[in-house]
């Protein structure tokens, strides 16, 4: 019989990485699937903006990320200029900016999780990356990892998000009329 997860030894324990979408509505479930996999003996690396990292620990306290035995916070860069401004980004400017330059942050992350560590940490065996973050799925896939999306969105949402090609198709999106900006989709 195959030992519990609980029993096998540090360097056999799973590695998940978790990449949500920077903005708070896709952390803190994230943060749920985090604790949840850690208590079930996963070793956790979560990963974060360097702006919302820094607008964590200015909040709370670097008590905030300071992780357990098996859980740790990892930032990678969000493609924004540095911001002095403790605000909500701009959340068009910021898919923009994860789509263009997260690849390469995650492939990066990958590359330097992919071993083992002197302090036992195990290497990265598994991804699991927002829906708005699909390219992290891409980039394990590439490195041979297996990879998964998770949608934090209501079952609605998520309903809406599978079926958003149809709004483009049937001219519904982008919207007519009055307009602040316009946006161009691909699919």
């Amino acid at each position: 019989m195959a030992p519990s997860p609980q029993e096998q030894p540090v360097g056999s324990k799973p590695h998940v990485l978790l990449i949500p979408y920077p903005a708070q509505g896709h952390v803190n479930p994230f943060l749920k699937l985090a604790k949840a996999l850690h208590a079930r003996a996963f070793h956790v690396t979560f990963v974060h903006t360097e702006y919302n990292h820094a607008r964590l620990v200015s909040s709370l306290g670097p008590g905030a990320v300071a992780g357990a035995d098996g859980l740790r916070f990892e930032t990678i860069p969000d493609g924004l200029p540095p911001s002095g401004l403790d605000a909500t980004q701009d959340i068009w400017e910021l898919c923009e900016a994860t789509r263009r330059t997260g690849p390469g942050h995650v492939r990066e992350l990958l590359h330097r999780l992919g071993r083992p560590t002197t302090d036992g940490v195990p290497p990265v065996t598994c991804v699991v990356a927002d829906g708005a973050m699909g390219y992290a799925v891409h980039v394990a896939k590439e490195m041979g990892i297996p990879a998964y999306l998770f949608f934090t969105p209501s079952a609605c949402g998520l309903l809406a998000y599978l079926n958003f090609d149809q709004l483009v198709k049937r001219g519904y999106v982008p919207f007519r009329g009055n307009q602040t900006r316009s946006y161009h989709y691909s699919f």
